[in-house]
């Protein structure tokens, strides 16, 4: 059996009445266990969909459903431990992301131990989102699988569609728990177990139909009143006050300032609200930061113990960084926008690609496994490695290569949005808009190349001259 790999990533939910404009909104940041396993972006077309599945990291294998619908799919370049094919939107616009590496406990494993043969995170994407026409359809699916197959790690994974967003957290071997969120809420969840207060009676939850059963036979709940799923079923690690909980105390400060909390604080809330619509660059800067405005910032003035304390959500760790957006003030055929960034989140942007499409732009398309920075994934990692040498040096060029390459992208597609109506084919259309866009992307990365490179260089150890 291939050796397993975890990752560690940061989610963002949104419902519809707290966005902008009236999207919803599901992103991830998906971390690898270290730098540089590369990503391609790609759309997954009915043809290529597998009617068999045979699962690379245990022996789990189906037959998946017929008629499976297109989706787009960010992939590992190397497919040898699996398709890893994380987050996506399919042709009925509904988005999935999968997976955020979550926490448990022994009262739990020991109910209901993982299962060495089941489902993981490789899988999870590929055998639920071609075959889910809503947000709520793509929980129960997801669940039925986890209670047939059961599932070797602890995960957590979100759908969406143009009104609903559904968080999904599994519990030990073959249970879970999800829940809706609120239209008027937003969500920051790190790598633990994050749903707290909960109502088994509510229609707006979802979950393993034995699960309050087995709350009370096996004494579960810790609380005197109540049914707070993280206290049952999650952690409350010292690890969790240095690696997660910071984290959700970043994002959530950012949203809500007023907040009195602490980075290291084990019950920070889980479902919050905010007077200020949230916007998709709003997503982009909490999923790429590290502490700014704090002693923590790897990148600030804090001691070195302080900027050494808690780990950052924007990290080299991060291999994309997508925002699943279905909007509700356009036409269904454009209403999908996979927002997408490769490599680590301190240098790179996010493009608003349209998902009705039936091919992808080659420079994010054709990721390969050996260093190529023709092709983004890796073009972004040198900005990424040159950037962190001298923060404070290319912080502003890098600004202003985000600031610049969003607005140009933001351009075309609002002209495109326009314009779709009157297209005779409408994928074709908004396949050249993602292909400029990606043209776009490259021009103005090597521009911040040639930036970094002609303010860097002055400052190389490896110089001298007859004045020295």
């Amino acid at each position: 059996m291939l050796k397993r790999k975890k990752g560690s990533c940061t989610t963002i939910l949104v419902g519809k009445k707290a966005t902008i404009d009236g999207s919803t909104m599901i992103a991830r940041n998906e971390d690898g266990a270290g730098p540089l396993n590369p990503q391609r972006f790609v759309v997954v077309n009915p043809s290529e969909q597998p009617t068999h599945y045979q699962a690379k990291l245990s022996k789990v294998e189906m037959d998946l459903p017929a008629n499976p619908m297109r989706y787009t799919s960010t992939p590992d370049a190397n497919p040898v431990a699996g398709i890893w094919a994380a987050a996506g939107i399919n042709s009925d616009n509904v988005a999935m992301t999968a997976t955020e590496t979550i926490t448990s406990n022994a009262r739990i494993l020991g109910i209901d131990p993982l299962v060495d043969d089941g489902l993981g995170e490789e899988d999870f994407t590929t055998i639920v989102l071609p075959y889910i026409h809503s947000a709520r359809e793509g929980v129960e699916r997801l669940g039925a699988l986890l209670e047939k197959y059961g599932t070797y790690e602890l995960n957590a994974m979100a759908f969406s569609d143009k009104d609903e967003v559904w968080y999904f957290e599994s519990i030990a071997g073959h249970h879970w728990a999800a829940i809706k969120i609120p239209d008027d809420a937003y969500v920051v969840a790190p790598n633990r177990f994050n749903i707290d207060d909960y109502n088994f009676q509510s229609p707006d939850a979802l979950y393993a139909k034995d699960l309050p059963d087995l709350i009370d036979t096996y004494h579960l709940n810790p609380d005197t009143e109540g049914v707070n799923l993280r206290h049952i079923f999650g952690s409350a690690t010292i690890k969790d006050t240095r690696y997660n909980n910071p984290r959700a105390w970043y994002g959530q400060k950012f949203f809500n300032p007023e907040f009195d909390t602490l980075p290291i604080d084990q019950d920070l809330p889980f479902i919050c609200r905010t007077d200020k619509k949230i916007s998709v660059e709003d997503l982009k800067f909490v999923l790429s930061s590290h502490y700014q405005n704090t002693p923590y910032d790897p990148y600030g003035t804090g001691t070195e113990s302080e900027k050494k304390q808690f780990r950052p959500i924007g990290i080299n760790r991060n291999q994309e960084l997508h925002i699943l957006q279905i909007r509700n003030d356009v036409p269904a055929e454009i209403a999908g926008i996979h927002w997408l960034a490769f490599g680590p989140n301190t240098f790179n942007a996010v493009v608003p690609f349209y998902a009705n499409v039936t091919d992808t732009p080659a420079s994010f398309r054709d990721t390969t496994t050996e260093s190529d920075p023709t092709k983004v994934y890796w073009l972004n990692n040198v900005l990424a490695l040159l950037g962190d040498s001298n923060f404070g040096l290319y912080e502003d060029q890098e600004n202003l290569f985000e600031e610049h390459t969003v607005a140009a992208c933001r351009h075309l597609q609002i002209a495109a949005d326009k314009a779709y109506q009157d297209q005779n084919d409408g994928q074709a259309y908004l396949g050249s808009i993602n292909q400029q866009m990606a043209d776009e992307y490259v021009k103005n990365a090597n521009k911040l190349l040639g930036q970094m490179l002609a303010l860097g260089e002055p400052q190389m150890k490896l110089q001298f001259t007859l004045n020295d």
